[in-house]
């Protein structure tokens, strides 16, 4: 009777795990993911920023270190820019349209079109502190470089983000330290195209109490003209060293610009360091991440509100455990589908402790629900550090930093 019993249990054990493996089955094949290309040093190392689509449907990015061998390189390479195009077989083609140089060394935060095909983009090293350059498909094939704008003419110095453009073709980021106001100071600032080549103009000093160091964002416009960002440090009562802001700039008509923060994170339930772009919906309410603490320690996604009043209101929409659902969103901000979910990644945390890619879904109840669509096992990627794109027909593509050792990062593709 006890055998009986026992290979009753057994038998029960096993149906258990078959049907947990058939539902995890079924949760897998629910998102299909695809690496495009995986990175071996040569042909870069660390992609960084986010990745941007061209008409024709390749994609361009940018890897922080790989490429050319230069030991007076911050990370002994120098990084380089590069382009993926489809083969119609479902594969992908590689190519790397720059090398940097020490001269102009580590590009941050991807590239961005013009209206004419040009790609702009910055670096964060090189002969001073970063540059803002410039690549130009040439009619034989090829891209020609052209540096716009020397970081440290100002003292400004080692931007960390992406550039964007205005609708009069000027273009706009952030710099993270110097900017002509003292050591420490961070700034925004605008490029404008003349006869003669670009103009460099400082908006914005940025330090203390309105916050400070603009690392991994992108500014991003609203339709009336106003700029928006986020500061890592700064912000709150510890003044210069607090837990990050997130800002707008208004300009006033005169030449100048108005900030005004509408949020300083506090830390530690609200979340701390936020390092993302931020991204509006469709009722101008601003979505983004911390990449620490809030109530488990590993970041969190957050939601601001704006009243009648002018003021903001953050809503923390999930909080990373570090476990399985990921932790730590690293220069990952996140992304709207068309029906109003948001998508992300992560740099830890997951089942293997890689990072992952997820989903969040809105609930009746006014919450939002965490799926996981990808967690990284430094077999197919490891440690994404940006954020995610969406292609014409609903596809996510995105990059892993990878661990610098026994990978060197990777470009992929889910279908959700």
């Amino acid at each position: 009777m006890r055998r009986q019993n026992l290979f009753k249990l057994i038998i029960g054990i096993l149906a258990v795990m078959a049907l947990t493996l058939a539902l995890q089955s079924n949760a897998l094949a629910a998102s299909k993911f695809k690496t495009l290309h995986t990175f071996h040093g040569k042909d870069g190392a660390s992609p960084n920023g986010y990745l941007i689509f061209d008409a024709a449907g390749n994609l361009y990015g940018t890897t922080y270190s790989g490429g050319t061998y230069d030991p007076n390189c911050f990370t002994g390479s120098c990084g380089t820019t590069y382009e993926l195009m489809p083969n119609g077989d479902g594969t992908w083609a590689h190519k790397v349209i720059h090398y940097f140089t020490s001269e102009d060394s580590s590009p941050d935060g991807g590239v961005t079109f013009d209206a004419a095909g040009n790609l702009y983009g910055m670096t964060n090293q090189g002969l001073y502190a970063g540059d803002v350059y410039e690549l130009t498909p040439q009619t034989g094939g090829g891209w020609s470089y052209t540096v716009l704008y020397q970081m440290g003419g100002n003292g400004e110095g080692n931007p960390a983000g992406g550039v964007i453009f205005d609708a009069a073709g000027n273009l706009y980021g952030t710099s993270a330290w110097g900017c002509g106001y003292g050591d420490g100071v961070s700034c925004v600032f605008e490029m404008t195209p003349g006869s003669s080549g670009w103009t460099f103009t400082l908006l914005y000093g940025l330090q203390g109490s309105v916050g400070w160091y603009p690392s991994g964002t992108t500014p991003i416009f609203d339709a009336k003209g106003n700029l928006y960002a986020t500061t890592e440090y700064g912000g709150y009562k510890a003044g210069r060293y607090g837990y990050g802001v997130v800002f707008e700039l208004s300009p006033n008509g005169d030449g100048t610009w108005s900030i005004t923060d509408l949020h300083k994170f506090a830390g530690p339930k609200d979340g701390v360091y936020p390092q993302c772009p931020l991204v509006f919906d469709a009722a101008g309410n601003l979505y983004g991440t911390t990449a620490a603490w809030s109530a488990y320690g590993h970041g969190n996604v957050f939601e601001l509100t704006p009243n009648a009043e002018g003021k903001w209101t953050e809503h923390v929409l999930h909080q990373f455990t570090g476990g399985k659902d990921g932790g730590a969103p690293v220069f990952a901000g996140v992304i709207f589908d068309a029906a109003g979910n948001l998508y992300g990644t992560t740099n830890q945390g997951g089942a293997y402790g890689y990072g992952v890619v997820f989903k969040l879904t809105p609930t009746q109840t006014g919450g939002w629900h965490e799926t996981v669509l990808r967690a990284f096992d430094n077999k197919d990627g490891a440690y994404p550090a940006g954020g995610l794109v969406f292609d014409g027909s609903g596809n996510l593509y995105g990059t892993t930093a990878g661990d610098g050792t026994t990978t060197f990062g990777t470009v992929f593709e889910i279908t959700p």
